[in-house]
């Protein structure tokens, strides 16, 4: 019990922002292109508190936590936040606007991933009863930005990538691919009970974080 509340007390704040600011970030730059439905709904907005989902953002992490500690698990941490708001019909240039509003979100998880990278590098400078916590912290911080932009790039609608690749493909084909997303959730849980979803994902996010280390010289 005592490692799973060590756990919690590294891995709480990187799941928050790392989740909270993925979606405050879809909501600031929807508004950069004209929509204005999540800033009137103060969700353009780094306080965690407005974007908060009790399971996405609390249980599910810390099931998934427990488990890993109770059986010695090598799975992956994620969640998620509610969902913000974007009506891309109020985009000056809807589909291709589309892409960037979808793009926010992993691109402010990896800006989060090299935050924690400059935390450990800080780290190194502090007494060693405030280096080791920062550093596990952001340690954690880093695997959980990256694998939460590598999960939400996947071109499966409603993920981000499946948003992406909407915006990408001509009209017609972008259509036809759209009509996926009632199903995007199913086939998302598939390749989860699978274990396929881990196979597809740990590749790069192992390359991504190789990627954050080397920038700061680890």
């Amino acid at each position: 019990m005592e490692s799973f509340i060590q756990a919690v007390a590294i891995y709480a704040l990187p799941v928050i922002f790392a989740i909270t600011l993925h979606e405050a970030a879809h909501g600031y730059v929807a508004r950069h292109f004209g929509d204005t439905t999540a800033y009137a709904l103060g969700r353009v907005s780094l306080n965690p508190l407005r974007h908060i989902d009790p399971v996405g953002t609390i249980a599910v992490p810390l099931g998934l936590l427990l488990i890993s500690k109770l059986f010695g698990g090598a799975g992956f941490l994620f969640g998620w936040a509610k969902p913000v708001p974007v009506n891309f019909g109020n985009l000056r240039h809807p589909k291709r606007d589309m892409l960037w509003v979808a793009a926010a979100g992993p691109g402010a998880n990896f800006a989060m991933a090299l935050f924690w990278a400059l935390m450990i590098r800080f780290a190194v400078a502090l007494p060693e009863a405030m280096a080791v916590p920062l550093s596990l912290m952001g340690q954690a911080g880093v695997q959980i930005n990256i694998v939460l932009m590598v999960l939400n790039l996947l071109p499966i609608p409603p993920l981000d990538g499946g948003r992406i690749a909407v915006s990408l493909l001509p009209s017609r084909a972008a259509y036809q691919f759209s009509l996926i997303e009632p199903y995007g959730i199913m086939i998302l849980l598939a390749l989860l009970l699978t274990g396929l979803l881990g196979r597809i994902l740990w590749p790069f996010v192992e390359l991504l974080e190789r990627l954050v280390y080397f920038i700061f010289g680890f």
